[in-house]
């Protein structure tokens, strides 16, 4: 007989729950949350278990990976279908969140995720490195050019590096002022000097699929990079299509009885990518001067329904250009016909 297992994890404990192939609890357990643990726990009273399932959260990629290469068939299971299924019980508990889990792994009512792997996992954790120190870096000026303002100081419009040289020029001779901006312009040197580090990290040039996504107009190495970070693998994807709908960029639908209804974009998937995405369709549609054919099927968009919703098209139409550079091998040519023209009218 088969048995299923489910797991809910916790950053301590972790709650097991199997169940056979009628559906029975044959076996729970609360344990830590140690991969050695719940090896031995699944297997060692020689049961054969046809699957192991568990959510996806912060934790998932390490557990997953380590029950995989002992040879457990688990499977990572979608969040939002994983509590929707929960939502059913009366009462919500780790035990009883793993005992419904081992019911989906039996009935197959999940969606499993793909698991990225160590090196997506890397360089998805140095864009967010980045990302935060950014924010602070841009905290810190705000903050600075605020504290001046009631003073009459004006630092006007200024590039990064001589930011610290005009605050400098312009509360010389005040000497309590020069005390409070002189800390606050040191921290913001020394964190952007850690910025330009993890800037550096960055393999933009090393990354051969990397280079060919950023031959796509409007698509810098923080967009590639972002892109290739979160897909991983181009090939977990049949159509390119689908790469859209991954990042939560096509239209709700609620459809029952006579109602039809389709609304807003589904801001499913990763925020980070889609907010990449959306940055350089602007950028194609305001800042490119060169044309071609995803840019003029935006702005024929934009002219009909406004700048906002042509960008969010344009970003799910280049979320498929970018898969299929990145699986086919391609570069991006100006004024190429065939699929690239044909992807954007789709979209």
């Amino acid at each position: 007989m088969d048995f299923y297992a489910g797991l809910d994890v916790s950053l301590e404990a972790t709650n097991v729950c199997v169940v056979d192939g009628d559906g029975k609890v044959v076996r729970e357990a609360k344990l830590e949350t140690d991969p050695d643990a719940i090896e031995l726990l699944l297997t060692e009273w020689g049961i054969h278990l046809k699957r192991v399932g568990l959510e996806a959260f912060s934790y998932s990629a390490w557990l997953y990976t380590a029950l995989a290469e002992k040879g457990l068939p688990v499977t990572c299971i979608e969040t939002r279908h994983a509590k929707a299924a929960l939502n059913a019980m009366l009462n919500k508990t780790d035990r009883n969140d793993a005992k419904g889990i081992a019911q989906m792994m039996r009935t197959g009512w999940f969606r499993a995720v793909h698991v990225k792997s160590e090196s997506a996992q890397t360089l998805r954790a140095l864009l967010v490195g980045r990302k935060a120190l950014l924010g602070k870096v841009l905290d810190m000026e705000n903050m600075i050019r605020g504290l001046l303002r009631p003073f009459g100081l004006k630092i006007g419009e200024i590039s990064v590096g001589r930011f610290d040289a005009r605050v400098r020029e312009i509360v010389a001779g005040k000497k309590d002022l020069e005390a409070i901006v002189t800390p606050l312009l040191d921290a913001r040197g020394a964190t952007r000097l850690q910025l330009a580090k993890l800037q550096r990290l960055a393999p933009a040039r090393s990354d051969n699929a990397v280079r060919r996504m950023m031959t796509v107009p409007g698509v810098g190495a923080l967009v590639a990079l972002t892109f290739r970070a979160t897909v991983d693998d181009p090939a977990r994807f049949k159509k390119s299509t689908n790469v859209g709908a991954h990042f939560g960029l096509t239209p709700r639908r609620y459809q029952s009885g006579q109602t039809d209804r389709i609304g807003s974009i589904s801001k499913c998937g990763d925020e980070l990518t889609r907010a990449m995405l959306y940055e350089a369709a602007i950028a194609i549609l305001t800042r490119i001067p060169k044309n071609f054919k995803l840019r003029l099927w935006g702005l024929r968009l934009a002219r009909k329904k406004g700048l906002k919703r042509a960008a969010t098209a344009v970003a799910r139409a280049l979320a498929v250009l970018l898969h299929k550079i990145w699986s086919s091998g391609t570069t991006f040519r100006f004024g190429a016909g065939g699929k690239r023209g044909r992807v954007a009218a789709a979209m």
